[in-house]
């Protein structure tokens, strides 16, 4: 049986500047036990955290991660509006440093395509490869990774399955298939566990959707931006 993973998406960014080190912690602090991430690299090759292709809305910083270099991207600092707290971004590695060693189960999601490679050994340089899922919405990304290192644990991001769905996944020897819990059907529930593939699902907007992911069979948990609800909700089942 699979293991039912509680993903702080993004750390607990609902309360936190998401893919800061105060929002990874905050939701280690709540009891999460897994930590979602996203990497993408610097102008000058540097692995960052970070999710938009964009920075503007989040830092104030015009153009995206890739146009700047990593001392450059000191100065840029991120917010939760809704809650006025502000923290700095992180490299992947100092991310390594922090949480590698935890008994925590590692999503990290690859946002650009040419940087497999640099991920999969910064996470085995921290032990942390066999705890790590590395997930896209870029299927190149994923066929990256897999052509580097046949073994490592992949999953794929996407909204709904689709007919080639199972046949692509399989194609990356895949490890998880990752779909958008609104679109999850019982249907797609069996066809993975067919098809030998865990569920994990994203895109959890509010506590209802997470509580029909979980009613619905997802087994290998999902990425929540409030960690502590869906904690909540399991004790109470």
């Amino acid at each position: 049986m699979n293991k039912f993973v509680i993903y702080a998406h993004r750390g607990a960014s609902e309360y936190y500047p998401e893919n800061t080190l105060s929002s990874f912690a905050a939701g280690v602090d709540m009891g999460a036990d897994g930590i979602e991430t996203d990497v993408q690299i610097s102008k000058d090759g540097i692995l960052m955290i970070y999710h938009d292709d964009f920075m503007k809305a989040k830092t104030g910083f015009e153009g995206s991660i890739c146009d700047y270099t990593y001392e450059e991207l000191r100065k840029a600092r991120v917010k939760n509006e809704k809650h006025g707290r502000i923290d700095c971004l992180m490299t992947f590695e100092d991310f390594l440093k922090y949480f590698a060693w935890r008994d925590l189960t590692l999503a990290i999601e690859l946002k650009v395509t040419g940087i497999g490679a640099l991920v999969i050994d910064m996470l085995r340089k921290y032990n942390a490869l066999e705890k790590s899922i590395i997930t896209s919405f870029r299927y190149e990304a994923l066929t990256e990774c897999y052509d580097y290192d046949k073994g490592v644990r992949l999953g794929w991001l996407y909204k709904e399955r689709k007919e080639d769905t199972l046949e692509l996944l399989a194609a990356i020897g895949a490890y998880q298939a990752c779909p958008m819990a609104g679109a999850i059907t019982k249907e797609d529930i069996e066809a993975y566990k067919n098809a030998g593939l865990s569920c994990r699902a994203w895109g959890i907007s509010d506590t209802e959707i997470m509580k029909y992911a979980v009613e619905i069979g997802v087994d290998s948990g999902m990425t929540v931006n409030f960690p502590d609800k869906l904690i909540e909700y399991m004790k109470n089942r």
